[in-house]
């Protein structure tokens, strides 16, 4: 039988319960529940804008999304978006899903934190993004019903969620504070890093090698 939370329903495949419980291995638990809470939100979001985003695809969108702030995933520097892209686009292509499938998820979790671009995409690029938008900011969480965020936060519970998530992301970018420039971690950085400073782009600019 489906897991049903809230009235939304979890994905019953192979694929999402090996991600569940890698995910609930690997990462802390503030993640794990937030994570779960990003995928019903992602939902929610569906239903009001009348898109049918593949579940099992934003499930596993949802639940690799943070992945990359663990480190290493990857064997170079780059960014935590990008981490977590590349380890679950392997763990989709390792489990015979087509390419296009894990491209979009790859998708989704490589822009979850880009402005203004994910919600013009397709609708797990989309759902994904504004699912994280409301778990993080609280994106329309004046207008999400009562009783079913009760049931989702009885399920996943927020706890001390904001300051958890911070954390988890000082300590997941403390070691290449680099790759955030040009993206909305910079700024967590140079609020909670003593002497952090990010470049800017009209210093890029100002300071390129062109003459004029």
């Amino acid at each position: 039988m489906s897991e049903l939370i809230a009235g939304l329903e979890i994905p019953e495949t192979a694929a999402v319960a090996e991600a569940t419980r890698h995910i609930q291995e690997t990462v802390n638990s503030p993640i794990y529940h937030h994570s779960r809470r990003v995928f019903l939100f992602g939902l929610i979001h569906a239903r009001k804008l009348d898109v049918r985003p593949d579940p099992e695809l934003l499930y596993l969108a949802a639940m690799f999304h943070d992945s990359g702030l663990l480190t290493p995933f990857s064997d170079v520097e780059q960014r935590f978006e990008v981490d977590g892209a590349d380890h679950a686009r392997k763990f989709l292509l390792d489990r015979d899903f087509s390419t296009a499938a894990a491209e979009t998820v790859w998708t989704a979790i490589a822009l979850h934190t880009t402005p203004g671009i994910p919600n013009r995409m397709g609708p797990e690029i989309a759902t994904a993004h504004l699912g994280v938008l409301t778990d993080v900011i609280g994106l329309g969480l004046d207008e999400l019903d009562s009783d079913q965020l009760g049931e989702i936060l009885a399920a996943h519970p927020r706890g001390d969620f904001k300051n958890d998530f911070l954390r988890a992301s000082v300590e997941g970018l403390k070691n290449r504070p680099e790759t955030t420039n040009g993206t909305v971690n910079s700024d967590i950085l140079e609020h909670f890093i003593p002497g952090f400073q990010r470049v800017t782009t009209v210093e890029r600019v100002v300071g390129s090698p062109w003459p004029s």
